[in-house]
């Protein structure tokens, strides 16, 4: 049976990342992709320099009145970077009005890396992000985001026993389901973690010492194909974790490629592992 997706974040014209990562994701994974942009960028925010920016707040409501009219519905809605908590309620209030009974609700809470919020975010904008997990199926933060939507410390050093403090953590806050990634026990190995129902599973990869953009985006867009095409929670995590590996290792040795990932080839190998 055909699915028809709705992802909700930002477009930044150049440099893989948000839309122009998921879109073509999303759509190589045989899913009937609608886009709603957050906001238009003329690049990402990560080593551009001035960049234009439009935020498409007040077009939202607009565009989503126009879908209900029409009778426009949706199987799933996919979640990323969302630039304000009003965007954040707006996209609560399109999970109780534009997805079917059933649909998939998937958030990955891009809002915090190595223990910092992204600029422009605050405690208002964790608040509403947090209510918006609790209306998920499926969260996809990593250890900062956990932390900070769990109220504890931050910790670049820890243990299993600090990753099922976060677990709990989110349990506790209404999260059903949750894939905690960029997880490191080793220094060799990154991996990530699915918690289903109390039941965790860990799964490692082999660590790459570079800083890639838009790999995030780059998971969280297979993840949700993968879950969409039926695979289990553990399936479709470890689908979108050797598909983001592979796409790093096609672009470590070119140097001149620092903006994101080239993922475009590797798009048959995601074809192929589903």
């Amino acid at each position: 049976m055909d699915q028809r997706i709705l992802t909700v974040q930002d477009i930044s014209c150049v440099g893989q990342c948000s839309l122009t990562v998921a879109l073509p994701i999303l759509s190589a994974c045989g899913i009937e992709t609608a886009i709603l942009p957050s906001a238009v960028l003329s690049t990402h925010t990560a080593g551009f320099k001035g960049y234009t920016f439009r935020d498409l707040t007040d077009d939202i409501p607009a565009i989503c009145a126009h879908w209900k009219k029409q009778g426009i519905t949706f199987d799933a809605l996919y979640t990323g970077y969302l630039g304000s908590a009003r965007q954040v309620e707006m996209v609560e209030h399109m999970m109780k009005t534009l997805v079917k009974a059933g649909g998939a609700k998937i958030v990955d809470p891009a809002m915090a890396d190595n223990g910092k919020l992204y600029a422009g975010f605050d405690d208002d904008y964790v608040a509403a992000m947090r209510r918006l997990c609790r209306a998920a199926d499926v969260i996809l933060p990593n250890i900062t985001e956990a932390a900070l939507l769990t109220g504890l410390p931050y910790r670049e050093s820890y243990d299993e026993d600090y990753i099922r403090s976060l677990l709990d953590g989110l349990a506790a806050i209404g999260a059903r389901h949750v894939v905690l990634t960029g997880v490191s026990y080793a220094r060799d190995t990154l991996g990530v973690l699915v918690c289903e129902e109390g039941k965790v599973t860990y799964r490692p990869h082999r660590r790459i010492d570079r800083m890639f953009h838009g790999t995030g985006d780059v998971y969280a867009s297979a993840f949700t194909g993968a879950r969409l095409r039926g695979h289990t929670l553990v399936e479709a995590a470890a689908i979108a974790a050797d598909f983001t590996l592979a796409c790093i290792e096609n672009t470590v040795d070119a140097p001149e490629h620092w903006y994101g990932v080239r993922f475009e080839p590797m798009l048959s190998k995601l074809i192929e592992m589903l």
